[in-house]
């Protein structure tokens, strides 16, 4: 408030000429939230930790830097999974959160606490992270937009746990959450600073002009829901507005390798070495007995989620990093992404599920472990894409698509966000019961 009275004062000294502002402090007194994993300086910096319950922040993410020299003002934090790591936003410093379109369901994970705030119009904008769909995801669940940018556009300075490889580092994203489209372009050009003018956000994107392609499903994985009805239809929709509206054709595709994409994702977040996430839980100071905290779950006597200590046993199995099958899925992964190269090219967007459910119930995703992988999948491939919500579904839970595009084309997915927003509507406020 104090912030935002000091903004107010400038205002009506006149002392800087208002197209100055405009020009300098483009975001000039608006109020952002950010997850509880990018630091805001003077405040908790837990990452959904008890351990890190009581850390504060002695500096500001270059994200959250960049927002305040563009005149924005941070007014909370908001919850994440423990440590980042599982896509329903639980924890045991903070709580659950809760889906503002129905209580009973999930707001996603890890950015589902942004997700919720964004949804609730809690405040203007918001600033999530992805490494396996953490934007996409809650963006999805609580019918908002959100884009994972390209690699190394936004940067990942802040963010806790921090990635441990180089290649976990190009798979990690910083971007905006919303409820309006026209927003996203704005925040990402001060999300990324300079290497905005590489993005050419700034350009002018003609709808016509861009190739469409669609998969309406993952090809086959037997160890991911189906993709609901509801949203197959989405997909329709679009290409029915394109050709009514613009003459185009959206083409189907058939990419057999999106059925491979958890083992596509889990292989390439290998590491050589540590930290593993047991000493992870242990903040790096130690490392926890995960068999021990499992017996002490059971009588509540832990300070770890339920699935924070499954993913340290879950941890050790599957391939190992540069053992043959490791080997195979980098291969699987450079072949598929040379693939989709060869489709998008510079001018194609790819439209594909965000998710093959609309939101489960709280707890449900542990029988649904899987099914981040429609969005996991375009982390390791570096593509950046945007999700889009297009209403809600019969149950009155948010339902959408993403859309991707080749690397440094964000412009493109957020162009047919734009578009996909005017014809479908986009954020549909909750309910609010008296």
């Amino acid at each position: 408030m104090k912030e935002a009275q000091k903004v107010d004062e400038l205002i009506e000294s006149g002392t800087i000429p208002e197209e100055t502002l405009a020009k300098e402090k483009p975001f000039l007194g608006v109020p952002f939230t950010t997850k509880d994993c990018i630091p805001i300086k003077g405040l908790i910096h837990s990452s959904g930790l008890v351990k890190r319950k009581h850390i504060i922040a002695s500096e500001d993410a270059e994200v959250v830097s960049r927002l305040r020299h563009a005149g924005a003002i941070p007014i909370a934090l908001t919850n994440v999974s423990e440590l980042c790591m599982w896509w329903e936003s639980a924890n045991n410093v903070h709580g659950r959160s809760r889906n503002p379109y129905d209580s009973n369901r999930i707001v996603g994970g890890s950015s589902g606490g942004e997700g919720c705030a964004q949804a609730a119009a809690v405040s203007a904008f918001g600033i999530g992270s992805d490494i396996g769909g953490s934007i996409r995801m809650p963006s999805f669940f609580n019918g908002i937009f959100g884009h994972k940018p390209s690699p190394s556009v936004v940067p990942n300075h802040g963010q806790y746990p921090e990635p441990i490889t180089k290649e976990q580092n190009s798979f990690l994203g910083l971007g905006p959450m919303c409820r309006h489209a026209e927003d996203l372009v704005p925040i990402l050009k001060v999300l990324s600073g300079k290497k905005s003018e590489e993005l050419k956000l700034d350009e002018n994107v003609d709808i016509k002009k861009i190739r469409w392609f669609y998969q309406d499903s993952d090809a086959g994985s037997m160890l991911v829901s189906p993709v609901s009805h509801e949203i197959r239809e989405l997909f329709v929709k679009v290409a029915k507005h394109l050709e009514k509206a613009y003459s185009i054709k959206a083409t189907q595709v058939s990419f057999k390798r999106f059925s491979k994409s958890a083992p596509l994702w889990f292989a390439n977040m290998k590491s050589p070495n540590g930290p593993s996430f047991q000493e992870q839980l242990a903040n790096l100071n130690g490392t926890i007995n995960p068999w021990w905290e499992l017996c002490k779950w059971f009588f509540r006597q832990t300070e770890h989620t339920f699935i924070g200590i499954m993913t340290c046993l879950a941890e050790k199995g599957g391939c190992k990093y540069g053992d043959e099958k490791y080997d195979y899925l980098v291969r699987e992964k450079n072949d598929f992404r040379r693939e989709l190269l060869d489709l998008l090219g510079d001018d194609g967007v790819l439209l594909y599920p965000t998710h093959p459910t609309s939101a489960p119930y709280h707890n449900e995703p542990l029988f649904k472990p899987f099914n981040f992988s429609y969005t996991a999948i375009i982390n390791v491939l570096c593509f950046p894409a945007t999700h889009c919500p297009m209403g809600l579904d019969s149950d009155g839970l948010p339902i959408g698509i993403q859309v991707i595009a080749k690397d440094g084309n964000d412009r493109l997915c957020l162009a047919a966000a734009r578009e996909i927003e005017k014809a479908f509507g986009g954020w549909v406020p909750p309910k609010i019961e008296a």
